[in-house]
């Protein structure tokens, strides 16, 4: 993504169409345009001929972005767990691995990254009926795995709010549901967590739509995405406007769900009830 926005800004600094630069490739204008959004691979030849055109000679400028090119063809940590993925979710894993910061609603469940290994298995199963318990112990070692961004040197910023439909519909037994709310109440605690718990009481809110997550990036040249997950297929949305509406949906559940404080007292009480 860091790479194909950069060719895109060399691009329509020189005012060439995407249509052109596909035609110096070899290619159509829809390649391009899945290049410069980061959703394909690329080739070294291709890149060279890019910035051929577009009028970058500077070799130390071409080495780098030469260099990026190479370094997007690298398969991820997560390519070993693809088996057991649907085809659209690698690209959100490689994203969130990425992102500075993470903001999310959820609402049918507690996010992934916020799972614990018993809830998470119990999730799993519930969506992938029929499978082998290998390939569901792998998808849970995948969400386990991912769940390391949090504590990591450089962890994200992350900010979630959570339905109280979430804490209160039943993943696994009452002993998982209870070590599920005691994990919450414990990694809410972190400097980089932030945990709000949108409750039944508040009535009607901006999270009709249903769950979504808001991923940002360090680079400058990065827009924000936002992530949809669908039945059959995800979304990832990454024009101004489209990001500007979620954004605008999350900062009203942030303002009208109870602080992080008062969300842990709220899960102390459901913990107690459980």
């Amino acid at each position: 993504m860091l790479l194909g926005s950069q060719l895109r800004r060399l691009r329509e600094a020189r005012g060439i169409t995407r249509e052109a630069a596909g035609y110096s490739i070899r290619a159509s204008e829809s390649k391009i345009s899945r290049m410069e959004l980061g959703r394909v691979s690329f080739k070294t030849r291709d890149v060279e001929d890019l910035l051929t055109l577009y009028g970058i000679t500077d070799e130390l400028e071409r080495a780098s972005l030469l260099s990026l090119a190479r370094e997007a063809n690298v398969a991820g940590w997560w390519h070993s767990y693809s088996d057991v993925l649907p085809s659209w979710f690698p690209t959100y894993v490689g994203l969130e691995g990425a992102a500075s910061s993470i903001r999310a609603y959820e609402v049918q469940f507690v996010h992934g990254l916020l799972q614990t290994e018993a809830y998470a298995h119990a999730v799993v199963a519930r969506g992938m009926k029929g499978a082998s318990a290998s390939d569901i112990d792998k998808r849970v070692a995948l969400r386990l795995e991912r769940q390391k961004y949090l504590v990591a040197e450089n962890a994200p910023e992350f900010h979630i709010v959570l339905d109280e439909a979430a804490l209160r519909r039943p993943y696994g037994d009452r002993e998982v549901m209870r070590g599920q709310l005691q994990h919450l109440i414990e990694i809410s605690e972190r400097p980089n967590v932030r945990l709000q718990v949108m409750p039944f009481g508040f009535g009607g809110h901006s999270g009709e739509s249903g769950a979504f997550t808001i991923l940002s990036f360090p680079e400058s040249d990065l827009s924000d995405v936002v992530y949809l997950e669908q039945l059959t297929s995800a979304l990832y949305l990454d024009k101004r406007e489209d990001v500007a509406q979620y954004e605008l949906a999350l900062k009203e559940l942030q303002q009208d769900s109870p602080g992080p404080d008062e969300s842990r007292d709220l899960l102390r009480g459901l913990l107690q009830l459980s």
